[in-house]
Parts: C-alpha cells; sequence; structure tokens
C-alpha cells in the first residue's frame, strides 16, 4: 500500500495563512536645488551702488541743459483768463402752438438759448498788434467758458498795453476795454486776467 505525501505549501505567516509576496520597485523624487542669492556685505554695497547710481543720473538730468527762463533784461506778458460768453440771443415767449408740440416736460412759457457767445480779444503791445483771437465756448452744446492764453516777451521797461474784449454778439464793438502803461523790471512776468466778479480786465 502506498504512502500518500502532504501537499506542498508555500511560506505561512503566523495566522497560518498562505501569502504571495510581490515586489516593487519605488523611485524616489530627484530634488533640485537652485543656487543661493548672494548675501553679505557683498550683496549690500553692490545695491548701494546701483542706487546711487541712479540718483546720480536724475540729478545730473534734471539740471542740464541750465533752463533759463528770461534773458537778463527781458520780461514777460501773459495774457490768460477763462470766461463765460453771454447768450447768442434773447430769451423768447413760446406761443401756444409751439408749447402744445413740445412734450408737457418741456412746456416752459419762455425759451432761452443755451449757446455761448465766443470771447473775441484785441492785444495790442507798443501800438502793434499782439493777438488778434475769437475764443469759442466749450461744451458740446457750446455752453461752456472760452480760455484765452497767449504770452508776448517784451524788453525791460516802459511800454503801453491795451486789451479789448467783447463777450456778446449781440452787441457791436468792445464792451470791455483796458489800457496802461507799465514798467516791467527784468524778469517780472506781468498778467492779465479777467475779473468775472467786477467784470473787468486786470493786471497782476
Amino acid at each position: 500500500m502506498a504512502e500518500s505525501k502532504p501537499p506542498l505549501t508555500g511560506p505561512s505567516d503566523p495566522s497560518g495563512s498562505t501569502s504571495s509576496t510581490s515586489s516593487t520597485s519605488s523611485t524616489s523624487p530627484t530634488s533640485s536645488t537652485s543656487p543661493a542669492s548672494p548675501t553679505g556685505p557683498t550683496a549690500w554695497i553692490g545695491q548701494a551702488l546701483l542706487y546711487g547710481l541712479f540718483a546720480l543720473v536724475i540729478g545730473l538730468f534734471s539740471s542740464w541743459p541750465p533752463y533759463r527762463h528770461l534773458a537778463a533784461d527781458q520780461a514777460l506778458i501773459k495774457l490768460s483768463f477763462s470766461h463765460t460768453g453771454k447768450p447768442v440771443s434773447d430769451c423768447a415767449a413760446q406761443t401756444p402752438e409751439q408749447l402744445a408740440k413740445l412734450p408737457p416736460n418741456m412746456r416752459a412759457p419762455v425759451r432761452c438759448p443755451r449757446e455761448r457767445s465766443p470771447i473775441r480779444v484785441e492785444f495790442d503791445v507798443d501800438g502793434k498788434a499782439a493777438l488778434r483771437h475769437s475764443a469759442q465756448p466749450s461744451g458740446l452744446s457750446k455752453d461752456g467758458a472760452s480760455s484765452v492764453y497767449h504770452r508776448v516777451q517784451v524788453a525791460a521797461g516802459a511800454h503801453r498795453i491795451a486789451v479789448r474784449l467783447t463777450d456778446d454778439v449781440r452787441s457791436a464793438g468792445f464792451n470791455h476795454v483796458r489800457e496802461a502803461t507799465v514798467t516791467l523790471r527784468p524778469a517780472q512776468i506781468l498778467v492779465i486776467d479777467f475779473d468775472t466778479s467786477t467784470q473787468e480786465i486786470t493786471l497782476k
């Protein structure tokens, strides 16, 4: 009678169960290192030199080439102001037929124009024309102020100036006039303005 052999089994764990071992390969991540920034006294000295060079360049270009506002024997006259002209036409009463054609919220019994007159200026120095200009009102509806700016460089000393201004297209001629003899020092700046509160041409 043949003897029976026990079945072959693999290695078993302490609990008696059979386990199969599989080998796995793991790859460890490769760490990259960047070069460290320079530190210490060398870095501080280099940074200080860079800032110093930048400040030197700014200072050089802010003072060079030298700028002279006026020559030693010259003066300046500036005509500079902003003024709103009068309406281009008078207010008008609207007829019942005109009011009937308008929306209810626009049926004002009197209609006044929004558009303003341009500012016409004449400026003379020593009897010679220095400026002839008509400044248009600002704004899409031409209901804003008109601005005038002009400068004349003259020799220091006495000068006869005349400024004529009109702000109303409904009237002929000029409704604001200023004439004066002024003595200007070297490098002096005389400003001709228009005072809206007093409605006068001023010299400053």
